[in-house]
């Protein structure tokens, strides 16, 4: 693991692979941190340049000074990759990691040559849904939430039957309060349906077909704002197909880099 500083924030990255290689990057969900794209990255060639970083208030990255809002995560993973000299990366995002790749994409497009959104959208729930998770995570903690957010990141066989989801949970419960209000006060406040129609980039959606959290038809109309992107539903998957599906996520990145060149 490494460390970056911006702002006097300190991010935690991971960096694999050669020096001169192509470039992907990794951006995280609410509450999760870098790991949940280890089976992903473990099935993607090895002469790929991948980048995976947790984002402020996750993981082994810094919270910093609230208020903070989506243009700090924007800048943040525009920092860290002016930092590691990347340019032209592919972006793969997942829910508000979707939503930093095309703020990126839009903001800083000599960072960006093609994007992945998975389980991702333009705008994701209301103002008010948001701010009521603000309220229970800083009142009651991220734990008294965390049955509700399990059933929306997973199928209920994968909570049933996979001894790994406890750790998956203990993941989300670990978040700091801070580092997730923080989040989903950014979340509340961003709406990038004019920008993300803007883009002229290649463009890959993803879905778990049971994803209460981003439903399918949400994230294909984003991916649709996108002249040629291409939609794939990910079977037997919730929020996070990373986790539960990470061969069907792999295969359709492997796919979509190939079409790339």
């Amino acid at each position: 693991m490494n460390g970056f500083e911006r702002d006097g924030v300190n991010l935690c990255y991971t960096l694999t692979g050669p020096e001169d290689a192509p470039s992907i990057v990794f951006s995280n969900s609410l509450g999760t941190d870098f790991r949940i794209w280890d089976e992903v990255v473990a099935k993607l060639p090895a002469d790929l340049r991948i980048i995976r970083y947790d984002k402020r208030g996750h993981g082994l990255s810094d919270v910093g000074t609230r208020p903070w809002g989506m243009a700090d995560h924007v800048r943040d993973l525009a920092g860290l990759l002016d930092h590691l000299s990347v340019r032209d990366a592919v972006i793969c995002g997942l829910s508000v990691g979707g939503m930093i790749a095309q703020g990126l994409a839009a903001e800083r497009p000599d960072l960006v040559r093609a994007l992945i959104l998975c389980d991702t959208a333009a705008k994701i729930g209301t103002p008010e849904m948001w701010e009521q998770r603000v309220d229970t995570a800083k009142q009651s903690g991220i734990a008294s939430m965390a049955d509700g957010v399990m059933e929306r990141w997973f199928t209920e066989e994968f909570r049933q039957a996979n001894p790994s989801f406890p750790v998956w949970r203990n993941m989300l419960c670990r978040t700091t309060p801070e580092g997730y209000a923080g989040t989903c006060s950014a979340i509340a406040d961003t709406d990038l349906m004019e920008s993300t129609s803007l883009l002229r980039v290649p463009c890959l959606g993803m879905c778990g077909d049971r994803d209460l959290a981003t439903p399918p038809d949400l994230v294909r109309e984003t991916v649709d704002l996108i002249p040629g992107s291409r939609f794939s539903l990910i079977r037997g998957a919730g929020h996070l197909p990373c986790i539960e599906q990470a061969d069907a996520v792999a295969d359709e990145i492997r796919q979509f880099l190939s079409e790339l060149g």
